[in-house]
This record gives C-alpha cells, sequence and structure tokens, in this order.
C-alpha cells in the first residue's frame, strides 16, 4: 500500500494526515497535531518557524514507529508571510505575520505612486494590507539586502527538508506581485520595492517533485523515506483541489480562520467591477484560477474561545448561539478593526454600541451575532459573484472547519437560496493528498481526484428552508 503525507498547517495549528487509498475510497488519518500562533518578539508578531520544523519531523518519526518505512509528502500553508534567506542559506530572522501593524496605511502610500487600477490589471489580486507586497515595502532595507532569497512559508519547509528552493505559484500568486499575462514576478513592482527578481526561487506548478529529504535529517531523526512533492502549498488552492465541485456554476467557500468565497475559472477577471469589488485572481492548480472574495471568517470566533478561556467547546457555542433570534446583532466582519484587536469581545460590543444595535453579552449571543454577520457577507458576496462572473451560482460548497457548523451553513442556505453541500471538513489536508497522488499517478486528473473525495466522505445538504421569511425580516443592516 502507498502512503501520502499531507503537511497541512494553518494559522492556529498544523497537522500531519497520512492518506491512503482502501477499497476504492480516500482514507485519512491525523497522526500528528500541533499548535500554532506567532508571539510579539523583536518588534513584531513573528511565527515560530523552527518550532513548526520541529513538529514536522515529530510527525514523521511516529509514522515510522507505526512501521511506515516510505512515503510522499506535501506542504501547505497560509499564504502571503515569508522568509528571507541569508547567502548562507540561512534564515535572517523569524518570519513575521501577516497580522502585524507594520502594513497599516502602506496600500496608500504604494498605491500615491502606483495607482490601484495599475496594479489590479497587472496582478488581478485583492488589496489587503497583509498582502506580500505591502509587507515587503514595510520590510526592513537591511534585511533585504542581506537577503540572497525570499521564500513563502511551504516553500521555506519544502527547503529546509530537500535543500532545493522554488516558488509554488498558487501561493506566489497571493503575493500581488505576480504579472498575470508574463506568468511571472512583476518586474515594475520588484523596481518599485527595490528587490532584484531573482532573489524568488523559480516559479514551479502545483503536482512538480521536489526532491527527498536531505540524508542530515536521517542522522538526526528516525525519519521514513520522504520524498516531497510541490502541491498546492497555499491553503485555500489545495482545499479548492479537494472540494468536490459538481454540476453547472458550482460555488466553493473554505470557511476556516478566513472565509474564502468564489469560483473556479478556467480564465481570470479583471474587469472595472471586479476591481471596485475587489474580488482576487488567485492562481490555482491545473491552469485554473480561484476567482475569490477574502471574507473574515471563525477567526472571531476562535478568538472569543480564547478569550473566554476555552470555557465552551465550539460546537457548543454554536448550540447556545442557537438559543436566541438571529439577525439581532450584525457587524462588518471585514472592518479592518476586527482583523487583530486587542479584545475582540470588546471590539464587538463597541462596535454593536456604535451602530445603535443591541449589545451581545453572552457566549451564545456573541456566537449568535458573528454567523449571523458571516452569513449576510456570504449572501452578498455571492450575488456580486454572480453579476461580475454572468454566471449565477446553482450551489454552494462549503469545506474545512466551518462546514461542521450546522447553523451557519443553514443560514447561509436559507439567505442565499442555493443548496449548500458541506464536507468534507478537511478539504485542504484531501486536496493535498490528491496532487500527490496525481502527480504519482495513482489519480488520472482533478476530475477524478473530485469523484474519488465525493464517494469518500459525507457530503451534508442544505436545502434552503426559510429564505422569504429571513430576507423580508431582521437582515437589513
Amino acid at each position: 500500500m502507498k502512503h501520502y503525507v499531507a503537511v497541512d498547517i494553518g494559522a492556529s495549528s498544523g497537522r500531519l494526515i497520512l492518506g491512503e487509498i482502501v477499497q476504492e475510497k480516500l482514507v485519512l488519518r491525523e497522526v500528528h497535531r500541533f499548535k500554532n500562533g506567532f508571539t510579539f518578539r523583536e518588534g513584531h508578531d513573528r511565527w515560530e518557524i523552527d518550532k513548526l520544523m520541529r513538529e514536522i519531523f515529530t510527525g514523521l518519526e511516529k509514522l515510522k514507529q507505526e512501521g511506515i518505512s516510505e512515503c510522499t509528502l506535501g506542504i501547505d500553508t497560509w499564504g502571503v508571510d515569508y522568509v528571507l534567506i541569508s547567502k548562507e542559506g540561512t534564515k535572517l530572522a523569524d518570519p513575521i505575520s501577516y497580522r502585524d501593524k507594520r502594513t497599516e496605511d502602506k496600500i496608500t502610500e504604494l498605491t500615491s505612486l502606483y495607482p490601484k487600477d495599475f496594479i489590479y490589471k497587472k496582478t488581478g489580486i485583492q488589496f489587503l494590507e497583509l498582502n506580500t507586497l505591502y509587507q515587503l515595502y514595510a520590510e526592513d532595507k537591511n534585511l533585504i539586502k542581506q537577503a540572497e532569497k525570499i521564500l513563502l512559508i511551504p516553500d521555506y519547509i519544502g527547503y529546509i527538508l530537500t535543500g532545493n528552493m522554488v516558488a509554488e505559484t498558487t501561493n506566489s500568486s497571493t503575493t500581488q506581485m505576480l504579472n498575470l499575462r508574463e506568468q511571472l514576478f512583476d518586474t515594475d513592482l520588484l523596481a518599485h520595492l527595490n528587490i532584484d527578481p531573482c532573489k524568488f526561487a523559480k516559479l514551479t506548478d502545483a503536482g512538480t517533485p521536489l526532491g527527498h529529504l536531505l540524508p542530515k535529517w536521517y542522522a538526526e531523526f528516525d525519519l521514513p523515506q520522504c520524498e516531497v512533492i510541490t502541491v498546492a502549498t497555499h491553503d485555500t488552492a489545495s482545499a479548492v483541489v479537494g472540494t468536490p465541485l459538481s454540476g453547472e456554476n458550482p460555488a466553493f467557500l473554505s470557511s476556516g480562520t478566513w472565509s474564502l468565497l468564489g469560483m473556479e475559472l478556467q480564465a481570470p477577471i479583471t474587469s472595472e467591477r471586479a476591481f471596485q469589488e475587489n474580488y482576487t485572481n488567485e492562481w490555482g492548480a491545473y491552469g485554473t484560477y480561484r476567482f475569490l472574495k477574502n471574507i473574515m471568517g471563525l477567526w472571531i470566533v476562535q478568538e472569543i474561545a480564547r478569550l473566554t478561556e476555552y470555557e465552551l467547546t465550539f460546537a457548543e457555542m454554536a448550540n447556545e448561539a442557537n438559543r436566541y433570534p438571529y439577525f439581532t446583532s450584525i457587524i462588518d466582519v471585514n472592518d479592518a478593526r476586527f482583523n487583530n484587536p486587542r479584545n475582540m469581545i470588546l471590539e464587538i460590543q463597541n462596535y454593536c454600541q456604535e451602530n445603535g444595535q443591541p449589545v451581545p453579552e453572552t457566549i451564545g449571543e456573541l456566537t449568535n451575532c458573528v454567523y449571523s454577520s458571516l452569513a449576510i457577507c456570504y449572501r452578498d458576496a455571492l450575488q456580486t459573484l454572480a453579476e461580475i462572473t454572468g454566471a449565477k451560482p446553482t450551489s454552494l460548497y462549503v469545506v474545512g472547519g466551518g462546514s461542521q457548523v450546522a447553523i451557519l451553513n443553514q443560514l447561509t442556505a436559507d439567505l442565499t437560496g442555493i443548496t449548500v453541500y458541506a464536507g468534507p471538513s478537511e478539504a485542504t489536508a484531501t486536496g493535498n493528498l490528491c496532487v500527490q497522488m496525481i502527480t504519482k499517478g495513482v489519480l488520472k486528473n482533478i476530475t477524478d481526484a473530485r469523484e474519488i473525495v465525493r464517494s469518500s466522505f459525507d457530503i451534508k445538504k442544505y436545502v434552503p428552508e426559510t429564505s422569504d421569511l429571513i430576507l423580508g425580516g431582521k437582515t437589513n443592516e
């Protein structure tokens, strides 16, 4: 039996998941899970990248202890963040988190010289202060001069494991520095940052073998023989591969810390309306484009849980939310004030008070407010998506952690008036594994992959029930 391992690391946790084909079904098993997060060090919010590497080796050692002597491995993480590599091949500093405050107002500064529409036509990427373009604009200029290479997080992990450097395209597109037409890092934008294009590794498509683990790691750890394959290294790109899209004009919603809502297209859209609505054209696996809207996601609920010292599980928080009428208090989840406030609960309460709405007090009321607000945002984003693409979505496929929040899925179905399919919750790892299997010839292509995903996991169906009542009542902001 062949073994495939997904290293799937998000903003709050990471995991190693073993994938196998058993009786024509894809079977997943979590081998190792670990926490992730940034801490304030050396003046910035920084990721503990060395700790993440140790956790990966711990997970691989567990596999070896189980008797697995050989496997392939793919890596996906969040996007935009990077590591600066010295001439000696070592990191110059721990990477700074996209939630760090250093990029505040950097869009305004940079676009005073390069207009927004000029950048959008070149890159097709939405304007977010967290984009790599603005991070590098704010970066310590001396560090950039010292840097031999700039590697995004999953490419850095792959480099540490194998010694080989690449810039995988699905993640590189999130930087807002890839030129859609030239299929290269844009020289105009890099010149404005005073960054030589050679500081980036060669662009590489998902499904390309990267190399085997370096011999030194076998001397230090008890590891299986492992070949690393460059998968769709941006977690959303992997999640879309692992989404069982079917039928005419299906939309997807990758629901986790962030909500990424959009459609898989064969060509980018950089129209004036797409620009005005800040929709993005991230590169997908196998020549596709993820035309989507970046929406704040369950990060807000995660912060409520943290601030209440995890008094309730996420499932219990959902149950408590259901005790109250929905759409009583609504926040703009995309307001920058909710990106990384000192106290998320106080920020929600202050917003409601400032806007003359009932102030949520209990965990249930706070969670209810977030679910209500997200559902409204999903409805509006789908409507705009239909108008821009000229293709009205006929179904919405929700994957990731949010696929398990039944009430949010039902609210979304009710508000949008379309059927919602939820699952798999581990779509990112699933897509990661599918690319490995396609590369190794176990699966034929992405269509074959989605068919096996559909038959392997419990996909729940949510049919619109009360859309007329809800749309006619409390949802007007």
